[in-house]
């Protein structure tokens, strides 16, 4: 598969979430669908970002915008990490512990620990205070380690609106920046 841009049909593919089985990627779509390609629930920064997604939910509702966070955990660890911190999300994590859809979508990983850091390793150390902050602690390790993550905002016709494929791991917009493009 090739890198997906702007203008592209995203592709149709089955998956499930922490809750839900049998859900296909162009029977979901409605208004605004963010696909926010993360690593794993593990991840302090990763599950830092599910955070600001749900804390700033009702504005992405506002805007006619769903948001399904992809990950490369397994169903029981979204659902162990989410009882142990008491969440409950307004929206779905798709656990793609197999990286099908990575594949599918072609969001490689880095091949170095320098490389996913990139020159943002002072950001990242940010990012990780401010979630180690509000409780959030490395949980196990799940998929591949060095994933880079990505974004796409998908219309209801399927077509890709917006995709970022991140150099590092924090070459990804912020919740501020996505609420602006929708």
């Amino acid at each position: 598969m090739t890198r997906i841009s702007k203008g592209d049909k995203f592709p149709i593919f089955s998956f499930q979430t922490a809750y839900k089985d049998d859900l296909n990627s162009k029977d979901i779509l409605q208004g605004k669908t963010i696909f926010w390609v993360l690593r794993y629930i593990g991840c302090t920064v990763c599950r830092y970002d599910v955070h600001l997604i749900a804390q700033r939910y009702d504005e992405f509702l506002a805007k006619n915008a769903q948001v399904f966070v992809v990950m490369q955990s397994d169903r029981k660890h979204v659902v162990d990490d989410l009882k142990k911190t008491d969440t409950v999300l307004p929206f779905e994590i798709i656990t793609d512990p197999d990286k099908k859809i990575y594949e599918l979508l072609d969001i490689k990983p880095a091949a170095t620990k320098e490389e996913l850091a990139g020159n943002s390793l002072d950001q990242l150390k940010e990012k990780g205070g401010k979630a180690r902050e509000v409780g959030f602690v490395h949980g196990d390790y799940e998929g591949d380690e060095l994933q880079l993550p990505a974004l796409f905002i998908v219309n209801e016709k399927g077509v890709v609106e917006y995709a970022n494929y991140a150099e590092d791991i924090m070459d990804m917009p912020k919740v501020d920046d996505v609420l602006n493009m929708l």
